[in-house]
């Protein structure tokens, strides 16, 4: 959505927050109810908000509503030092810490969708999720090294802040802090530091049972079954998706069950069960493909497509050697997201070469893959080549996996 002119423009000028607000969700093909579940407000509620023209509004109900939709925060009165209306609880500190976040979040037009949970009308748990979805738009052009300091600092703010809290504010805060500890356990994992990774994904667990929250519980125990599934420990992956799912029971949300169906693919191929890996590639996908064209609903950052699960079926099959499974996907379409991630893509497929006899176009992509992970000192991508390596066995290799072995050799990250 072009939030740099037309109708939405014109509503912020006036200070009509509330049609800001409107525009954005239709824009997002979001519906009224939709929203109000997002930010605890009831569809009656999310009509008065939008039509409340130049009136007064909580700077924690636009904090959170900017949040969820993407809207720039200058949009709805918060990127400056002039409130936009009285706050539900007058508090000072509150006001202070979301301003400090939104000068941080400023560095990017547009913040990854940062839903919260349903109740979500805590003025510092809404700036400290801002925070955290900063520092992960950060992540596609800063090396993790450099980014899990600055953090590690945000996740003690957050434990801070939780133990002076009480009751649902507590809650809030616990699920802020499951959020930042998944992304720092994403950090952890990206610099090869794999105990630290488990020992934070853990952490996002617990915060989310402690926030109550039994979706967002779910999530964090399917992204540590992710992480285990790649880290080649397939058991604990499958165990950890079978409690996610039973955790949520039959009523999970479509998003719930397609997305764990690749994380279950994932800890398949991570065993070497091509059946089975299959078959919840196949669920997978065809749950991905029925979904409703909207906002998935928190704690998903990001829309779970076909696009999505052709990725999953790229890494699956780099890991069982099964070149058609890597090849038959169009692998340019594929390569979304940013530097580090295409980088991991890239190796899969490389795999796929590899596992094909392809040897010179494997290592032609590998290295440029390796390029990447030196330049962001990427540990997880410069292991993943060298797993790459020890995959070829011969005693003459070409002069592509020589060179290959020259740019390796002395890496130390």
């Amino acid at each position: 959505m072009d939030f740099q002119t037309g109708s939405v423009r014109d509503a912020s000028r006036t200070g009509d927050y509330g049609r800001v607000i409107a525009l954005a969700r239709v824009a997002r093909r979001m519906t009224q109810t939709a929203l109000g579940q997002a930010l605890g407000l009831s569809q009656s509620a999310v009509s008065r908000l939008e039509k409340k023209g130049t009136g007064a509004y909580s700077t924690d109900t636009l904090a959170a509503a900017a949040a969820h939709l993407e809207i720039p925060l200058a949009l709805v009165g918060l990127a400056d030092n002039r409130p936009p209306g009285p706050q539900n609880d007058g508090d000072n500190v509150n006001r202070r810490l979301f301003l400090g976040t939104a000068a941080a979040a400023a560095a990017a037009p547009i913040l990854p969708q940062v839903p919260g949970p349903a109740d979500a009308s805590s003025g510092q748990a809404a700036a400290l999720r801002l925070a955290t979805a900063a520092y992960r738009r950060l992540d596609g052009t800063t090396a993790s090294r450099d980014l899990a300091d600055a953090v590690q600092g945000h996740m003690r703010l957050i434990r801070t802040t939780a133990q002076a809290a009480t009751g649902a504010d507590r809650e809030r805060l616990a699920a802020a802090g499951s959020e930042a500890a998944s992304f720092a356990g994403w950090l952890a994992w990206d610099k090869g530091d794999n105990g630290s990774a488990r020992s934070w994904y853990g952490s996002a667990v617990k915060s989310a049972r402690a926030a109550g929250n039994a979706l967002l519980t779910a999530y964090q125990a399917g992204s540590l079954a992710q992480f285990e599934a790649h880290a080649g420990n397939s058991v604990e992956a499958l165990n950890l998706v079978r409690r996610a799912r039973r955790s949520l029971g039959d009523g999970r949300p479509a998003v719930a069950d397609a997305w764990l169906s690749s994380v279950e693919a994932l800890a398949h191929a991570a065993g070497g069960d091509e059946r089975l890996a299959d078959r919840a590639l196949i669920a997978s996908r065809a749950g991905a493909e029925a979904l409703p064209e909207e906002a998935p609903p928190w704690p998903w950052v990001f829309s779970f497509t076909p696009t999505k699960v052709s990725i999953v079926r790229v890494a699956c099959g780099a890991r069982l050697g099964i070149a058609s499974w890597v090849l038959r996907e169009d692998t340019e379409a594929l390569a979304t997201g940013h530097d580090k991630q295409r980088a991991l893509l890239v190796l899969d497929i490389a795999a796929g070469h590899l596992a094909g006899g392809r040897v010179d176009a494997a290592f032609a992509l590998a290295s440029r893959a390796l390029e990447t992970g030196l330049r962001y000192r990427s540990g997880r991508i410069v292991e993943r080549a060298r797993a790459l390596r020890r995959s070829l066995s011969t005693g003459s290799p070409p002069k592509v996996v020589r060179e290959f072995d020259e740019r390796l050799h002395g890496v130390y990250l």
